[in-house]
């Protein structure tokens, strides 16, 4: 008998939901493969990314969907080796911060809207709600993430930092950003380094997140098969397994679990959004 060779985007599938996950009837699809193979990289070589790539991993993210076409996204690259070390420093001192060959600062930017519309005599009373802020962290988000797979389509690895957000306005102060932006998170792009051990990470069943016409609490099996599943990879790269006492407990059960983050209203207020 001939054995069957799964194709690579099986092989991704399995690792993300285990033997119970969806099915790849389908093989040679690049864009699904650079979007099921996401890993977090968190060790680099050192190496550069020439201005040319760079330029198009920009495009890619300056091509992604925004509201209104308002194009709320600036992107802050950091070049400068002393600047790179204060935000590592304020990142918690996260080495990968200065090993990466690119360091992106991704921020909600409602400045160039606000000039504009007040140079041409309209009033912004409409900024000062709520949905005005997330619209313009929804614009940032799609385009990271845009930039993050065309990054991962040209070879190189990625990890988000949202440890900037812990001193939000040190990074504000170090960047110079004027009122009317927000830094969201930092994005890491370097050459992986082959002897990280990270892997794709286990998700949630689709069971558990996918939802038809009304919304359906998860049943107890698919979220314990979730828990075996992520305690064992956590097993295999030799970290502490117990997803929910070490990693989503740590986060969410006291303000201090925040580390600097539960100020960060404040912080909002005094670059003008005002979250009404």
């Amino acid at each position: 008998m001939t054995e069957v060779i799964p194709s690579e985007l099986q092989e991704q599938l399995d690792k993300r939901y285990g033997p119970a996950g969806p099915r790849a009837e389908t093989s040679g699809n690049p864009a699904l493969e650079v979007l099921l193979r996401h890993r977090t990289v968190r060790r680099y070589l050192p190496g550069v990314i020439g201005e040319q790539e760079l330029g198009l991993i920009l495009a890619a993210a300056q091509s992604a969907s925004t509201s209104a076409n308002f194009q709320f996204t600036s992107v802050v690259v950091i070049d400068d080796p002393a600047l790179r070390a204060r935000l590592a420093e304020l990142a918690g001192g996260q080495q990968l911060v200065l090993d990466a060959a690119v360091f992106l600062v991704w921020v909600a930017d409602w400045s160039r809207n606000v000039a504009l519309a007040r140079a041409h005599g309209h009033t912004i009373e409409a900024t000062s709600y709520l949905d005005s802020t997330i619209s313009s962290i929804v614009d940032v988000t799609l385009s990271a993430q845009n930039a993050a797979v065309a990054a991962e389509s040209l070879g190189y690895g990625i990890t988000f930092v949202g440890a900037l957000r812990n001193n939000i306005d040190d990074v504000i102060e170090a960047l110079r950003l004027p009122e009317w932006t927000f830094p969201v998170y930092g994005l890491a792009i370097g050459i992986p380094d082959p002897a990280d051990p990270a892997d794709i990470k286990p998700r949630y069943g689709q069971s558990v997140v996918v939802h038809r016409n009304t919304y359906t609490p998860p049943a107890e099996a698919d979220v314990a098969d979730y828990l075996d599943r992520i305690n064992a990879y956590y097993r295999e790269q030799e970290l502490p397994e117990d997803w929910v006492k070490n990693r989503l407990a740590g986060r969410i059960s006291t303000p201090e679990s925040l580390h600097g983050r539960q100020g960060i209203r404040n912080t909002f207020h005094r670059q003008g959004f005002e979250l009404r």
